[in-house]
């Protein structure tokens, strides 16, 4: 299926899958490898970002892993500032996606610091931090249909069934606000238990009759070393099967630590998809 989202008033083509890669300028993200806190550090990673073929880097500040600890919007919005501001200089022609749940923190990073695109793991308000429920002030898709920019919409629900229903209702409430352009992601990892997660991923192509793009993340989650054994730092391997697997049932959007496997993969895939 064919889609794009407009960016800056420029179409991204998203026929040919792509690459998200993360920057998490945070100290407690579930893998270390991906805490950049350090100026010299966001700077290296957003570089590396893009020269390993990634299309979009999605920065955040607030660890929404389970048993994470709560960041205030102040010291969230002071981390997104000092990091949006690198990768604005090191790399200026880059997309950037802004990972947060809150209404005033997405606002500012897009009003003031040159995000594109905004992520949010709350599917619109339900929860942040994992199991957690939250209480912000305004409402995100509002703000979201004010700024214009495209937007992820990701699920916190546990089955193919009430994950569609959920945004069949999300997105009629987006369109009647003027939301043109929305991102859909199934969050595995949030809202379902590890057999659950894998009950998501075997019927991902029933999630095409939205017609919408699927952004997929799973990249090194404990779907994968629950599974297998070991741990974050040992999960690359999984993360690839399943990369190919979500590639297959219409994935548009890899979010992903390792952008490089992550870029060769889909290159492999659509090899094989074109014979």
């Amino acid at each position: 299926m064919t889609y794009s989202i407009n960016v800056r008033g420029q179409l991204m083509d998203l026929t040919k899958p792509v690459v998200m890669g993360i920057l998490n300028c945070t100290p407690d993200s579930f893998y270390a490898g991906s805490r950049k806190q350090t100026e010299r550090e966001i700077a290296e990673r957003a570089q590396q970002i893009v020269a390993e073929g990634g299309s979009i880097i999605d920065v955040g500040a607030f660890s929404t892993r389970p048993g994470a600890e709560e960041v205030s919007a102040e010291e969230e919005m002071n981390r997104l500032q000092e990091a949006l501001m690198v990768v604005r200089r090191e790399v200026p022609e880059a997309i950037v996606s802004v990972d947060t749940y809150r209404p005033i923190v997405a606002r500012r990073c897009v009003e003031e610091w040159g995000a594109d695109i905004i992520n949010d793991v709350s599917e619109g308000g339900r929860t942040g931090i994992v199991n957690t429920p939250i209480n912000e002030e305004g409402s995100m898709f509002e703000t979201i249909a004010k700024l214009g920019v495209p937007y992820v919409l990701m699920s916190v629900q546990p089955t193919i069934e009430t994950m569609l229903q959920a945004w069949a209702d999300d997105v009629m409430k987006l369109r009647a606000l003027g939301q043109k352009d929305i991102i859909l992601d199934p969050g595995f990892g949030f809202g379902k238990s590890v057999d659950e997660n894998y009950a998501v991923m075997a019927r991902l192509e029933q999630l095409s009759v939205m017609k919408l793009p699927l952004l997929v993340g799973v990249s090194r989650k404990s779907m994968i070393w629950k599974t297998l054994g070991g741990d974050a730092t040992t999960a690359l391997n999984g993360t690839t099967a399943l990369h190919t697997i979500a590639l297959q049932k219409g994935a548009s959007i890899l979010r992903v630590h390792d952008v490089r496997e992550a870029v060769e993969t889909i290159k492999i895939v659509g090899k094989t998809a074109n014979n």
